[in-house]
Formats: structure tokens, sequence, C-alpha cells
């Protein structure tokens, strides 16, 4: 379990100590698929509107060890503590980071594990796993440390799905519940982004739409002066 836990509220800065070796997803540094018990810094590095990407540091934040997808995950009530779940696992195996909620929030991240490490968690917690079905680097020699790295682009553009203890995939929706709109878009977080993204949604059509418009316009201009040059002609 983790204790002393603190946290800042940009880019969520939390420390944890975890009492146990805990398995994370993501791209980590060779060696660090499992973290043993020790202190460390979660951070998150860049925010979209339906994912995020999250970084685990040493305690001195001098090294970054591993660099993971999530996606919110809501729930129905916050706390007043950072809160870390786990995917339960046989006895003497490290237990399997689920998700991290924020202090004070209603939805925290949902972390997305490389495929056949989703199956294996699903059948062996009986519950369902996110997971990307693209090939990604698991071990790296230097995990990223901007978002625009191609390994960071990478996960950003991945697709997410879910896995069930059969085998059997479902849709997302099925296994995490996204946070109310009104809830992202107040978020400090992934405030810049969604107004990027919506502006464009919104500028591109606006765009594309005014040119028949004034190409109408024009057609009625047109017509409009050769019926006044006729009418001038009749007199």
């Amino acid at each position: 379990m983790p204790s002393a836990a603190q946290a800042d509220a940009w880019n969520r800065k939390t420390v944890v100590t975890f009492s146990a070796p805990v398995e994370i997803p993501g791209v980590h540094a060779a060696g660090w698929g499992v973290l043993p018990a020790g202190t460390y810094v979660f951070k998150i590095l860049d925010s979209l509107s339906d994912r995020h990407i999250v970084q685990i540091f040493n305690k001195e934040e001098t090294q970054i060890y591993a660099t993971i997808l999530a996606i919110p995950n809501y729930r129905l009530k916050a706390t007043d503590k950072t809160v870390m779940t786990f995917a339960e696992r046989a006895a003497g195996e490290p237990e399997a980071l689920r998700a991290w909620f924020y202090p004070g929030r209603n939805w925290g991240e949902e972390f997305v594990y490389p495929k056949s490490r989703a199956i294996a968690l699903a059948k062996s917690t009986n519950t369902p796993v996110l997971y990307t079905p693209v090939e990604l680097p698991v071990e790296v020699s230097t995990p990223s440390k901007t978002a625009y790295e191609p390994a960071v682009v990478e996960l950003k553009r991945a697709p997410i799905m879910a896995i069930q203890p059969t085998g059997e995939d479902v849709v997302v929706a099925e296994v995490v519940t996204p946070p109310p709109a009104a809830e992202l878009v107040a978020d400090p977080q992934v405030t810049e982004p969604q107004v990027a993204a919506s502006t464009a949604r919104v500028a591109l059509p606006a765009t594309g739409s005014d040119l028949p418009l004034i190409a109408l316009l024009g057609i009625m201009a047109l017509l409009s002066g050769l019926t006044m040059r006729a009418i001038a002609k009749t007199f």
C-alpha cells in the first residue's frame, strides 16, 4: 500500500511510498518493469481530452523509470488523500498498478497495459484490463523526457481497448467511466488541448461552409446586375 503521499495541483505531482514491489505498465527503463519497495514521484507529462501520459520518477526526480498511457476514470466520491488501486496477483507475485486517483478529484488515471500483460492480468484477477494492441517498445535505455518524443507521440495515438478474463475484447466504456465534460473542461491539465481540439473541430466546418455562401452571394449580385441592366435597356 502507498503511504505518505503528497501532491501538487498543476502536474499532479504525487510522492508515493510503496511498502512492497509493484508491477507497472508502459514504456519503462530496462529492468524497471517492477518497482521495488520505496518512494517514487508520479507526474502528468501531457494531457489530451481522452488520455493522459504519466511518468514515474525516483524520489529526487533525477531518473525517469517509466512513461505510461492512461485514460480518465471517474469515481463517485473524491477523497482527501491519494489513492492507488492494484490488480491482485497470486501469492509471491507483485501487485500490478491499476489506477491513480489524485486527492480531491472525482477522476483519476486508469493505466493501459501491453496486450500480452493485459491478457495475463485479466485472467489472474478475473477483471477486465485496459490494453493497446499496438506493439510498442516495453523496455528502453532512456525513457522519454518530453511530450514530443516519438515514444510519447505513439502512446498518444495508440488505440485503447479492454480485454475480459475470457480473452474477449470489450469497449473501454464497459470498463472505465469517463468524467463529465464539465469536469474535464474545468481541469487546468486538459483545458488547453481540449479548447484547441474543440476549436479545430468547429473551425474546419465553418471555414468550408463560407465558400458556398460567398459563391451564392456573388451569383446573386451578378443576377441582380444583369436584371438592372435589362430593365435599363427597356427604358
